[in-house]
């Protein structure tokens, strides 16, 4: 027991714990579960603690964790204060990672496993199969993670997707976490790839990198993630005056020689949308939506002064009596120099836009891509 009250617990008792009986509480930020997590763990992010401190049940024992175990002292502190039964995990998460990978022991709760409460031994050769097809992003990655994390290292899984962003989804994932991806197929409408599990650190290429790499710790799984000089920009506004300082960075940075990508989203996927009406099968809500969104790049609004697209018009007619060249002409600029376009697929699933309406040179991509594409950038920007 600490001084402070609580107790604390190693990662080996911690792993031998059934799961069901007890109360999990991740302290880490959302973004660090995409990959490793605890299934049915609460996540509430130390970032934002106290709130929802109230919502934690006082009938269970209460395990408390974050990335390395000192965030989750001082929580313990406090719910032990609070009159719980609560146990730190010593070393957090990445302690408890390590123990899993190390040891053969260990599977809770993967496609398959009718007993998560015992965890099974896998031979190294047995593949495990994952069906994802009817997931989506961040589904189907959150899926294969979870399914590996309790293997040991050398075990091949098969997943079977259906959503066309899990190409690029599980390329990124498997480049960034150091996993091998064995082989990647499509054949009518379903993905299906391999996946070995590698643990050994420095195994992630950094040949993606076009100058100087950095290498620092990633405190998630005791990796190195290299840091080049990638662009990320991430195109959320629809606006044509964003759009155009969109491009026109994006230029700037491949005329530079550095890889960058553009991740569109929700109205951004607009800019990608061909100008041409597309004949493609709509549900009602989805054609609504279609109906009030601008078609393409020519018909975007000002997101100031726009005055019913009036706007528009004039800071085109300024841009082209300067010499400037028009967002169209950036664009092409853009896939000209090998700048990566990349649809978000579940903001165009909730948007109800087809692939078939897309610009050509767009690839789909989710939540895995943008990561993978930010790990190696030196500049993420939000637009």
């Amino acid at each position: 027991m600490s001084e402070s009250g609580f107790k604390n617990i190693s990662a080996a008792a911690f792993a031998k714990l059934d799961f069901e009986t007890v109360t999990l509480i991740d302290l880490r930020e959302p973004d660090e579960l995409l990959i490793s997590g605890i299934p049915g763990a609460v996540n509430i992010p130390f970032s934002s603690f106290p709130k929802g401190i109230d919502a934690i049940p006082m009938g269970k024992p209460v395990y408390v964790f974050c990335r390395e175990g000192s965030f989750s002292e001082e929580v313990a502190e406090i719910l032990f204060e609070r009159g719980y039964e609560v146990y730190n995990l010593e070393g957090g998460f990445n302690e408890y990672r390590n123990l899993l990978n190390d040891n053969s022991v260990l599977k809770r709760g993967f496609v398959g496993d009718s007993d998560a409460a015992n965890p099974t031994i896998l031979s190294w050769d047995e593949e495990i199969f994952v069906d994802a097809k009817a997931l989506r992003c961040p589904g189907p990655i959150v899926k294969v993670a979870d399914t590996l994390r309790g293997l040991p290292e050398g075990s091949v899984v098969r997943v079977e997707a259906t959503e066309d962003a899990f190409t690029s989804d599980i390329k990124v994932w498997t480049e960034r976490t150091g996993n091998l991806l064995l082989s990647l197929s499509a054949e009518n409408g379903i993905i299906s790839a391999r996946i070995q599990k590698k643990t050994a650190a420095g195994s992630v290429d950094d040949s993606h990198s076009s100058g100087n790499v950095n290498v620092t710790a990633d405190s998630l799984n005791g990796r190195h993630i290299q840091l080049g000089d990638d662009k990320t920009f991430i195109v959320f506004s629809g606006d044509l005056d964003k759009t155009i300082a969109a491009f026109i960075m994006a230029n700037g940075a491949a005329s530079l020689g550095r890889k960058v990508t553009m991740f569109f989203t929700f109205w951004g996927l607009n800019i990608l949308r061909r100008s041409e009406k597309v004949k493609v099968d709509k549900s009602f809500i989805e054609k609504m939506f279609g109906w009030m969104m601008p078609r393409g790049s020519q018909k975007l609004g000002l997101s100031r002064m726009n005055m019913l697209g009036a706007g528009g018009k004039m800071i085109r007619g300024i841009m082209k009596a300067k010499g400037i060249s028009s967002l169209e002409e950036l664009i092409e600029d853009a896939r000209g120099h090998g700048v990566r376009l990349v649809a978000c697929q579940m903001s165009m699933d909730v948007m109800g836009i087809k692939k078939e309406e897309l610009i050509d040179g767009v690839e789909l991509g989710g939540v895995a891509t943008f990561i993978g594409s930010g790990e190696t950038s030196d500049i993420s920007l939000f637009i």
